[in-house]
């Protein structure tokens, strides 16, 4: 099967066709991802009505570069992956209503998917991972830890409490005056700080639960900062360096604890946009080492949204057999793990929840 993919769930238009080869390896044949960064930097963060505006001018465009990059066009297409949950709703809206027409227009069956699938399967197209595996999924809207056992079989271990570590790197920017995207933009001003100046606390640390909190951690950065001022650039660069690297260590901390309760698993896989970070990444890396485990961190263009992740995951549950019917709605909330019982404050205040 050959998929066209397109994912429009936040502030990146893409589109993605992606297919296997004669031997059943996943093959990515195209990845085409639009930013609006300059749309929604002067405001701090992304905008949604913007952001759905700006879909609707790039969809037409974004598709046919996807194509073309493919070297295919819609008649070979066998089928659509749309994400349809969770995640703003005007864009969401623009990205579902445009595979529907292409599906009744073209007769080609299409698929609604969830975003959060996507990332957790983006590690079976880039390295063919076989089930099961633990998942670290950390972006600006989720910081969950979930055993990926199949195709729609997943168990959430670990969420926030609170706030997701994608918003607590945003809103640390913010505050010292990084600018939007916050997670580069620490990471880069890291890259001279001292990561042992400041000692920021890690919540629920030493706590019988694998859950996360990164409100408090947010709040100690700006008691540190305003001790400061005023700011000079090595402070700066200080702190973004002392609070990547507590970030981190939670992220370790709490996957360690994970890994130790499965005796049938020996893959970490970590996806979303904070997956970028080289700082988590090496701290994981070193992790899995000491715990005999094999790390996997897909290419840093298919950490961050990406239609490639929507269109293979639509691709296995095509291969099922399974398609959407015409009346399907976008989802702004909808959870990987349904079985799970939220937690108070998990995710209020992210994006996708």
């Amino acid at each position: 099967m050959r998929i066209l993919g397109i994912e429009t769930s936040c502030d990146e238009t893409a589109a993605s066709v992606v297919t296997r080869d004669e031997g059943g390896k996943p093959q990515l044949l195209s990845n085409v991802v639009l930013s609006q960064i300059d749309e929604h930097s002067q405001f701090g963060g992304v905008v949604p009505e913007i952001a759905a505006r700006a879909h609707l001018s790039a969809m037409d465009y974004i598709i046919k570069q996807a194509l073309a990059q493919a070297d295919t066009d819609l008649s070979q297409i066998d089928g659509i992956g749309v994400t349809s949950g969770p995640g703003l709703v005007g864009g969401l809206m623009v990205g579902l209503m445009t595979t529907k027409a292409l599906s009744a227009s073209r007769n080609i069956p299409y698929l609604g998917i969830n975003h959060l699938e996507g990332h957790a399967l983006t590690a079976r197209l880039t390295d063919d991972v076989a089930y099961p595996y633990l998942l670290l999924l950390v972006s600006g809207g989720h910081s969950q830890i979930i055993r990926v056992d199949g195709l729609g079989n997943y168990l959430r271990l670990a969420t926030t409490i609170d706030d997701a570590v994608g918003e607590a790197f945003d809103k640390t920017a913010k505050l010292l005056g990084l600018g939007f995207p916050g997670g580069p933009n620490v990471e880069k001003a890291a890259w001279t700080g001292d990561q042992n100046r400041f000692k920021f606390p890690m919540p629920l640390r030493g706590q019988d639960t694998l859950n996360m909190s990164f409100s408090g951690l947010k709040t100690a950065i700006r008691t540190q900062a305003q001790k400061l001022v005023p700011l000079q650039e090595q402070d700066i660069a200080d702190l973004c360096a002392s609070m990547q690297k507590t970030v981190a260590e939670i992220l370790a901390n709490r996957c360690e604890r994970a890994m130790a309760q499965f005796c049938d698993i020996d893959t970490l896989v970590v996806a979303g946009g904070v997956a970028s970070n080289s700082e988590i990444r090496q701290r994981l890396e070193s992790l899995c080492m000491q715990n005999s485990y094999k790390l996997i961190a897909p290419p840093l263009k298919l950490c961050t949204d990406n239609a490639a992740m929507i269109a293979w995951a639509a691709l296995e549950r095509f291969e099922q057999g399974e398609r959407s019917d015409m009346d399907l709605a976008p989802r702004s909330r909808w959870p990987l793990d349904n079985a799970t019982q939220s937690v108070m404050g998990s995710g209020r205040k992210g994006v996708k929840v």
